[in-house]
């Protein structure tokens, strides 16, 4: 069972610390805040009285709120304090809310249809803002990566692959199939969907065993580590500004939101390890749209092996042949820039004969500088093109 506590997972909730020299006028705000937030950040509205006057009525605003559907107790003022504190960082860092708002229609629908699918509750798609700002390559220090934010561990528990060729912990639905099936045992465990959401942070085994401890099922009673006792509130701040932005001072018009994708899906048979620039030219896109769209792929070079990819609206057929025909030409190509490798031969003296980049090297022949290389080795080496 995993243990699945991420310090410094949720990025996009904490002030930046760019903005640490900002002048006296925000010091209002700092004080609101006390001891909860010491670094600087950007400012969410106008600075002096009239943004506290602002911010101020956007606290008092939520007479009743509940997450999935189960009340959240603001009557109590720790409840209603650790909510104002959450809520304040989010606004404060308005940039940040921005693109969430624009990010928030190229994949929220994605995420609420597999929730609707899984009968589950729609306030769940408002963790993945909260874990990773809708980001696929965000990461944490203690190895957490993706939509979702899983651990290696975890995220392969629930079907996603994670090795050198593939990390589907980046890949929007593959993530979000595993969020869906560990979240429904998160609830079946503890009757609550908030404490499937405080265990989605910190891991069951150490849910269950506080709550054991403790002698009580109630997440806003729990003493949790303090990145979990802040989870929960995270979410409800998201889901409070992306449920009504121009009731927080987010006025945005509809051509202001970032478009879903223009892609459709293509399953195809790779022979043999191939550049990814295979895929791209059969698609009739360049590397960085493939891999921008199929954020799970590492590296230049796909696999052999069945794939299915994210193409470019209307790539989708022909792609089978084109590709055969590119990976054909590829291949012959490969085969007619062989170098072989000769004695006292090393990686870099054979980028400088070649006159190419030793990372290029790299990159050909899927190597790094701690592998070795010997006599009778066979290398790709493209020539550098000759300018025009």
């Amino acid at each position: 069972m995993s243990m699945r506590m991420r310090s410094g997972a949720i990025l996009q909730c904490r002030p930046s610390r760019v903005g640490s020299r900002r002048r006296g006028g925000w010091l209002a705000l700092v004080v609101l805040l006390g001891a909860a937030w010491v670094v600087g950040g950007t400012p969410a509205l106008a600075e002096g009285p009239e943004a506290a006057a602002n911010l101020l009525d956007a606290l008092r605003r939520p007479g009743a709120l509940d997450f999935c559907g189960e009340p959240v107790p603001l009557d109590d003022p720790d409840v209603r304090e650790r909510l104002d504190r959450e809520l304040l960082i989010a606004l404060w860092d308005r940039p940040q809310v921005y693109l969430w708002l624009k990010r928030s229609t190229r994949f929220l629908p994605a995420i609420q249809a597999q929730l609707r699918q899984a009968g589950l509750p729609e306030d769940l798609q408002y963790m993945a803002v909260a874990e990773s700002a809708l980001l696929p390559h965000v990461g944490s220090p203690k190895g957490a990566i993706g939509f979702w934010q899983f651990m290696p561990e975890t995220g392969r528990r629930y079907g996603l692959r994670v090795d050198r060729q593939s990390d589907q912990r980046r890949n929007l639905a593959a993530s979000t199939a595993a969020a869906i099936a560990y979240l429904q045992e998160l609830k079946t465990l503890f009757g609550s969907w908030t404490l499937a959401a405080a265990g989605f942070n910190m891991g069951e085994q150490g849910l269950r065993a506080e709550i054991m401890a403790q002698e009580t099922a109630d997440y806003y009673r729990l003493y949790l580590p303090l990145e979990t006792q802040r989870y929960v509130f995270r979410v409800l701040a998201a889901k409070m500004i992306l449920s009504d932005p121009r009731a927080f001072g987010f006025h945005l018009e509809a051509g202001d939101y970032y478009p879903p994708p223009e892609i459709e899906a293509v399953t195809f048979d790779c022979p043999e390890e191939t550049s990814l620039m295979v895929v791209a030219k059969a698609a009739g896109t360049d590397f960085k749209w493939i891999k921008d769209h199929n954020p799970e792929l590492r590296g230049h070079h796909l696999e052999a092996g069945t794939h299915t990819l994210a193409v470019p609206r209307g790539a989708a057929e022909g792609f089978a042949g084109r590709f055969a025909q590119g990976f054909q030409a590829w291949r012959d190509g490969q085969q007619a820039r062989i170098y072989v490798v000769q004695p006292g031969d090393n990686l870099s003296a054979i980028a400088t004969r070649f006159d190419v980049p030793l990372p290029a090297l790299l990159i050909w022949n899927r190597l790094d500088l701690s592998q070795a290389i010997h006599p009778g080795d066979r290398l790709i080496v493209h020539p550098t093109p000759t300018p025009d």
